[in-house]
């Protein structure tokens, strides 16, 4: 179900943007732009809206539709997994042998940078 509005969703906007580049833009003639026409044919004529504006408007309301439709599906989605169910069960005593893991490597670690064995680093002055 929702890629079948996945895809007319896409349809629609494909559509809709060839449609609206279709039309002819209010005040796009050179006249008006250079003040040849009269101040009520500016903007262009306020008469019925023609078959371009009316399929446009239609469209978009389509396309609307389509994507309140998509919200909707997205909302509700019911899969019944969970983010929990990917971690791993650990139980205590696999905490305490990675906590005694993690001391021993710090040790080791501290060891090997022992500044008090034979170091030049105490002779420096104060």
């Amino acid at each position: 179900m929702e890629i079948l509005v996945w895809a007319a969703h896409v349809i629609l906007a494909i559509i809709l943007i060839v449609l609206v580049l279709l039309q002819h833009g209010k005040g796009a003639d050179m006249g008006a732009a250079f003040g040849s026409g009269s101040a009520g044919s500016l903007f262009g004529a306020s008469g019925s809206a023609n078959f371009l504006s009316r399929s446009t408007a239609i469209v978009a309301t389509l396309f609307f539709i389509s994507s309140m439709s998509l919200t909707y599906l997205s909302a509700n989605q019911t899969k019944g997994e969970s983010i929990m169910d990917g971690v791993i069960d650990m139980n205590e005593s696999d905490l305490i042998s990675n906590r005694a893991s993690k001391k021993a490597k710090q040790e080791d670690v501290d060891e090997s940078f022992d500044i008090n064995n034979n170091s030049k680093a105490n002779q420096i002055p104060n």
